[in-house]
């Protein structure tokens, strides 16, 4: 039985925000702990209902007549995989308004660009977002931070047995990802394509975007390659970190850096499977990179968050 974290300033955010907003959503990748983060919240507020999109009970319920459903709940109600139903954000925004509204909606999801538009142009007043990372430091200890930056910061890949029951679990990860995660949100990838470009873009973590030499690459054009890439960052696998510029003398850097976000899944596509295979790999110093990149941006918010440097 693996161990639980409590991740309490997360928990203590969500519940603030609940008590300020009809609509909390939860972002975040997907098997980083947003359902157990739910879980602890309905503990902390009272009894949830829940409704699972994931499951077919789940999607029935809501998509046959969500406003009778949704109307008679009370207390906290729990949405998983909301992006799967987008037409809820219309159901809810009139649940919000009603003066006896009984109920607050903590929303989970995994697709942000399009949650997002979909959340705040539906409930533009009515919602509050909290995103939800991977482990951090502070959740797990200074003493485990190798063992963090090894396995990375979903919680079944660092709470694992071992190393190589790590790297199995995420090997599952990636191609339920792949093969039913991407497919459920309405993408007509090839599998076998994201994942070839998934893997070069390990390999490129923490440098410079550049689009036409992974396109030519791949075999395909550089607009096809930023569409790889923006798939990826938005499902929170991939980080794209903004260069910081102004018209200076120097010569700046003006685009994008690029970063497999956790770095358990970048050690799974460079083939490092131990710290001491780590420590040997040319891409050491660029995963440590990642690796404190994450950890700062948990720590400190994403906001204003760029890179700069000269050509």
């Amino acid at each position: 039985m693996q161990q639980l974290i409590l991740r309490k300033r997360l928990l203590d955010a969500v519940v603030l925000r609940l008590r300020e907003s009809p609509v909390v959503t939860l972002l975040g990748a997907r098997q980083v702990g947003k359902t157990t983060l739910a879980g602890q919240v309905a503990e902390r507020v009272g009894p949830a209902t829940v409704f699972d999109l994931e499951r077919a009970a789940g999607r029935a319920a809501l998509a046959r007549t969500p406003e009778l459903t949704l109307k008679d709940c009370r207390g906290l109600v729990v949405i998983d995989e909301v992006q799967r139903l987008p037409s809820l954000f219309e159901t809810l925004r009139p649940l919000c308004d009603d003066a006896k509204r009984r109920a607050t909606f903590l929303l989970l999801g995994s697709a942000a660009p399009e949650l997002v538009r979909g959340a705040s142009e539906t409930l533009a007043g009515r919602v509050q977002f909290v995103a939800v990372p991977g482990l951090s430091l502070p959740e797990v200890g200074a003493e485990a931070q190798d063992r963090l930056w090894l396995r990375g910061a979903f919680p079944r890949s660092f709470l694992a047995e071992s190393d190589a029951a790590a790297e199995r679990w995420l090997e599952g990860f990636r191609q339920t990802f792949l093969e039913r995660d991407i497919p459920g949100l309405g993408v007509r990838v090839a599998a076998s394509t994201l994942e070839r470009f998934w893997t070069m873009l390990a390999h490129y973590h923490g440098q410079v975007w550049n689009a036409a030499e992974l396109g030519r690459a791949m075999g395909t054009s550089p607009g096809t390659a930023n569409h790889y890439r923006e798939l990826l960052a938005g499902t929170f696998m991939v980080r794209v970190l903004p260069p910081w510029h102004e018209n200076l003398g120097k010569r700046q850097v003006k685009a994008p850096k690029v970063y497999v976000r956790d770095s358990g899944l970048l050690h799974f596509f460079l083939g490092i499977a131990t710290l001491a295979g780590l420590r040997a790999h040319p891409r050491y110093g660029a995963s440590w990179e990642g690796f404190a990149l994450e950890q700062t941006l948990i720590a400190h918010g994403e906001k204003d968050a760029y890179f700069w440097a000269t050509q």
